[in-house]
Order: structure tokens, then sequence, then C-alpha cells
């Protein structure tokens, strides 16, 4: 019997463009045991995967040894490599199985940033990128049902229709994420909003997710907006954005879980690019970007704009975005 482990630790968006091939390894072999392999933080984006037979989480402060030693109990026949860091390095020297792995492009995305010489050639999605490390398992990316999947508990759908009824949220609504661990993938506050007052007119609510860092931000978009910012855990906001009509989003881990429950994505995209991999692996997405020769400037933003000016994400309009809310809801 084949005993694959999955291995993602980190982070969010990471873990749940996994989900694409985990649906596919099942379905092709459906007797195989499926376990993943991840932090505890990140557990529960796999937690209720019903393609898993269990999930091995990384507890904190647990060591790497005593995570491979719970590892070789299951006896696996084949490791993937989804990660490509240094402890997946190790854990494949800790843990015997057949191992692969897949290219994370790290010259080309180099030489893009430097030079802006694009050495990707055809532009593939991280999520059909970790395909290559199954090569020998003999599964494809699943063409017509490829966005990722984020199952949710009753336990996290319940607690949030509680609190949007406890909120007032009856209505149709518009989830807005403002947040980004980096500041130049964060939209202008003055463009959020403006474009909560659009959201407003067109008969949305309007509801800030996010986590406990992002809460100070949301709640300066104004008075009309309901501030979710670090009131749920990654399981309810997941429950969250399935109830919303649509997610306006930045370049963020929360954009994926959006994509994940089948809601509609506004991507805002401002110093990465298509190339890297990274945008809504969905047709319900529309991305908003401009088109610069300073783009795109770094892999995962960076705390200033290296120009000062920032025009990536500050010339993309309300009004654009409100318009493309608008085209994806219709």
């Amino acid at each position: 019997m084949l005993r694959i482990l999955c291995v993602r630790f980190s982070s969010i968006g990471d873990v749940l463009l996994t989900t694409p091939l985990v649906r596919a390894l099942k379905r092709r072999h459906p007797d195989a045991e499926l376990f993943f392999v991840t932090k505890r933080a990140m557990a529960p984006l796999v937690a209720d995967n019903p393609h898993l037979t269990g999930v091995a989480a990384l507890e904190p402060g647990e060591s790497l040894t005593d995570l491979a030693r719970r590892l070789r109990a299951l006896n696996p026949t084949h490791g993937l490599d989804l990660h490509g860091s240094l402890r997946s390095a190790a854990l494949r020297l800790l843990v015997r199985c057949r191992w692969s792995s897949y290219s994370k492009r790290k010259l080309a995305r180099t030489a893009l940033i430097a030079t802006k010489l694009d050495l990707y050639g055809k532009q593939v999605p991280v999520a059909e990128r970790y395909f290559e490390a199954a090569r020998g398992l003999d599964v494809h990316p699943d063409a017509g049902e490829g966005p990722p999947e984020f199952f949710l508990a009753a336990s996290a759908r319940e607690h949030v229709a509680h609190w949007l009824t406890e909120h007032g949220l009856d209505a149709p609504f518009a989830a807005v994420a403002p947040g980004a661990a980096h500041a130049t993938k964060r939209w202008p506050i003055k463009h959020w909003q403006a474009l909560a007052e659009r959201l407003r007119g067109a008969g949305y609510q309007v509801v800030a997710v996010g986590g406990p860092d992002d809460r100070e931000l949301a709640g300066r978009l104004g008075p009309a907006v309901t501030n979710a910012a670090g009131e749920f855990t990654l399981q309810e906001t997941g429950a969250c954005l399935a109830r919303a009509a649509v997610l306006v989003s930045g370049d963020t881990g929360v954009m994926h879980m959006a994509t994940g429950v089948g809601t509609p994505v506004v991507a805002l995209f401002g110093p990465t690019v298509e190339a890297f991999g990274f945008f809504p692996y969905t047709d319900r997405a529309v991305v908003l970007e401009r088109d610069l020769s300073c783009r795109p400037c770094s892999a995962m933003g960076t705390e200033r704009c290296p120009l000062g000016h920032h025009r990536c994400l500050e010339d993309v309009l309300p009004d654009q975005v409100a318009a493309a809310v608008a085209q994806l809801v219709a």
C-alpha cells in the first residue's frame, strides 16, 4: 500500500495551494494513505480535508527528530517535499522513504527581480508546480477542477453564522482584507476607505478580515466597516469568507483561503507578479495590477517602495476595484 507524506510547513497560501495535488493523488490512488506534514498553526487548513488519512503537525517547541520519529512509525513509502526548506531537507534525511521534490525557480525569480529578465518561460502556477514532486506517481493537474480546497468543520460554520447574526450582517456582504505582512503589498488606506464607500453604495455591507496584526489597520476603514480582523480562527475566517459575496484582497493568504471556499476574488498585485506563480488559482477571480518597469521589486514585499512612489498599488484606483467587483459578481 502507498503511504505518502505531503510536507509543507507553511504558510497559509502555500499550504492551500498543495490541495489540488492532494485531491489528484487520492483520485489516482484511492487506496493510498495520505498524510500531511505541517506546523501546528497551519494544521486547521487541512484538518478536515477528506482526501487525507491524517495530519502530522510539528508542535511548538518540538524537535525535528521527534517529528521524524512519529513519521517513521507511519511506514511511509513516499515523501513529497513541497517546501524545499532546510527543515524539509533535514526531514528527508531522517525519514527513509522514496523522496521527491519540485523546482522553486529561484534563479528565474532572482533574475526577474534584479534585471527584469524573464527566464520562467511558460507561466506555471505554484499549485501545478507542486505536481513535479509526484511525477513518479502518475498524477497531473486536474483540468476543470483546479481551485484549492479549504474544508471547514461544522463548528466553524456555526460560530461564524452566529457572529454574523449578532452583528446584523444578514444582507449580502463584501469581505476586504487590507492587511499584509509587508507594507508594499498593502493597498493605501485611503483607497480602502473609498472602496468601502463604493461597496456600501452598491448595496453591500462590508466586513474586514485578517489576523490580530491587521486589526488596527482594519479599524481605520471607517465605522461603516465591521472589523472582524483577529476575531476568528483560520477555519472561522474561511467560514466567514464562504458567506461573503466577494473578497477584495492583496497578495496574501486570505486570498487563497477565499478561492479554497469558492468565493470570488478581486486581487490587487503590486510588488509581485504572475510569473512567481501565486495569482488566485481559480477562474472566479480578477487580478488588478499596473504594467510598470519597476515590477517586480521583491519576492514577498518589503517595508518601503525601493523607488519611493509605490505606484504599483497607488495607481490601482477604488473605482476600478469597484467595477471589477461588479463584473465578477454580476
